[in-house]
């Protein structure tokens, strides 16, 4: 009898598992073909060749420490989501020597602007709010506010977020106003905000501006600014050492801030959490920033599976895109070569694009006694974030420093963006025609604007020049570039000469290429194009 159950039991299973596998096979069949896997690195030991380079970036900053009177200072190497070095010189208090720990806390000022705006998207996205309300619907002051013009739109959210309220800079004032209490914060609403533009023309830096967010935070949520963040953000990270109030930091902790005057180190006295602490206010310790700055790499790519962060992937993404665009400018290179700079802000974050890095997230924080910065690649995967306890320690320079050090191990490599299966089976009719033309065959692969853009019998025409001038022609391995899934560009070693072959395919189900185009290339010799690889 128990054999026999036994038995029944292994056919169940069994039909169980082939009636899986069926259905996967049938799911397969019906993938939409534009699916393509998350774009991912292809060197498996990135982390080792990085690390090479982690003493270099050492040295690099105890230098800057010491040339620019840096009591103490903290430092770390985020790869892939997690911290993976963490380096320390100098003193936190300078009266007893102590010296600064991984775990030591400093003050990272207007770094606390991206906590505000992770705050009110998550209110966002549970539905308490939208980005496009106006903010005198929570903060009722606000509806006697004195716009520059009567064609002003009406404050928003979005505005405030972005720096584009219209708002003067007021960098020096606002570091002033972190302690002030609500009463006080109640009085200057009262008495109305001046400003430089209308709302949403321009970008402005604005500390007034996330204050009001913080007011906003308290107002939607119920609880304090404070608390909320310390609920939903910093315990779920585990965050166990940040905090907005520097008297909840252990003695033996906490970094003092100075200013480096008249050659001595002077004390600059802690500032209290208060009504404006939502535009920088925060203290945390490199160990747990490290984790901060993980949640945002590790929104990248975007892709399936389970959404357990405190804000899900798809706003943390939204939050590291341009929200606001800045003026570009022109700086140097490490080498000293010129470099155009252009980009924007974000929800909370700075975001740019140089010559070498399409896309980096920043953001910088300065106050009296302190300096800090944190600056990640999300396509790379890689983060550098630091701290100093000195006025407005700058660590521009370092940070492009550090990333060439990082550079010139060679493993500072962009995800590799995987084609989907359109693009696949799009390049391999490409390569079919260009080995032998067939009109049946050219027609099941385009678009139905292909053929109208350059006719049918054209593009036969110029299939059978390329093979009669080039001779046979070889397809190479990988891209050449592949800017997404349906759009990539890859390469021909011919007889005569070489090949640069571009597709892009249509929205469409399925997705044909509604772009080709096949650029001869200047033919080159062996040792030269293996150079250019």
């Amino acid at each position: 009898m128990i054999q026999t159950r036994l038995y029944s039991v292994m056919l169940g299973c069994a039909a169980l598992f082939f009636a899986q596998g069926l259905l996967q096979q049938a799911t397969a069949a019906d993938a939409p073909d534009y699916l393509a896997p998350p774009a991912k690195f292809a060197d498996p030991a990135r982390l080792e060749r990085l690390a090479a380079a982690f003493p270099a970036v050492d040295e690099l900053m105890q230098q800057f420490t010491t040339r620019e009177h840096v009591p103490g200072a903290a430092w770390g190497i985020v790869v892939d989501g997690r911290l993976a070095h963490v380096g320390v010189t100098g003193v936190r208090d300078v009266a007893s020597s102590a010296p600064v720990q991984p775990y030591s806390v400093f003050r990272i000022a207007s770094m606390t602007k991206s906590f505000t705006a992770l705050a009110i998207l998550r209110l966002r996205d549970q539905g308490k709010l939208s980005l496009d309300d106006r903010v005198d619907r929570y903060i009722p002051q606000l509806r006697k506010l004195r716009y520059p013009t009567t064609d002003s739109p009406r404050l928003t959210i979005r505005h405030l977020l972005t720096h584009s309220a219209g708002f003067p800079e007021d960098n020096p004032w606002g570091d002033q106003q972190l302690a002030i209490s609500e009463a006080q914060f109640d009085r200057l609403l009262e008495q109305g905000i001046a400003m430089s533009n209308a709302p949403g023309v321009a970008y402005e830096y604005s500390n007034y501006g996330f204050a009001l967010l913080g007011r906003i935070v308290s107002v939607v949520s119920g609880v304090p600014y404070a608390r909320y963040v310390e609920q939903q953000v910093l315990r779920p990270l585990g965050m166990r050492n940040t905090t907005l109030e520097p008297e909840a930091v252990p003695k033996m902790q906490l970094a003092q801030g100075y200013r480096y005057e008249d050659g001595l180190w002077k004390l600059e006295p802690q500032l209290a959490d208060g009504a404006f602490g939502a535009m920088g206010g925060m203290l945390t310790s490199i160990e747990d920033l490290g984790r901060y700055v993980g949640l945002y790499l590790q929104a990248w790519p975007a892709r399936d599976g389970a959404d357990t962060m405190p804000l899900s992937r798809a706003s943390l993404r939204e939050m590291q895109q341009t929200g606001r665009e800045r003026r570009a400018t022109v700086g140097r290179t490490a080498q000293g070569e010129p470099e155009l700079n252009a980009g924007g802000y974000g929800y909370g974050l700075r975001v740019s694009q140089s010559c070498r890095f399409a896309h980096v997230v920043a953001h910088s924080g300065g106050l009296p006694g302190f300096g800090s910065q944190m600056r990640w690649l999300p396509e790379y995967g890689v983060g550098l974030i630091a701290f100093g306890n000195r006025t407005y320690t700058g660590w521009g320079k370092p940070f492009d420093d550090a990333l060439e050090l990082l550079a010139a191990t060679g493993a500072l490599q962009p995800r590799v963006v995987e084609p989907a299966p359109a693009l696949v089976r799009a390049r391999r009719g490409v390569s079919a025609l260009l080995e032998r033309w067939d009109d049946g065959q050219a027609r099941e692969l385009a678009a139905m604007n292909l053929f109208l853009d350059r006719s049918l019998e054209r593009r036969r025409a110029e299939f059978l020049r390329l093979r009669e001038e080039l001779g046979a022609c070889r397809e190479q391995p990988g891209y050449v570039s592949i800017e997404n899934a349906l759009r990539g560009e890859w390469r021909y070693d011919c007889e005569r000469g070489a090949v640069l072959a571009t597709v892009t395919l249509a929205p469409t189900r399925p997705a044909l290429i509604q772009h080709l185009e096949l650029r001869t290339l200047a033919a080159t010799s062996a040792p030269a194009t293996a150079a250019c690889r």
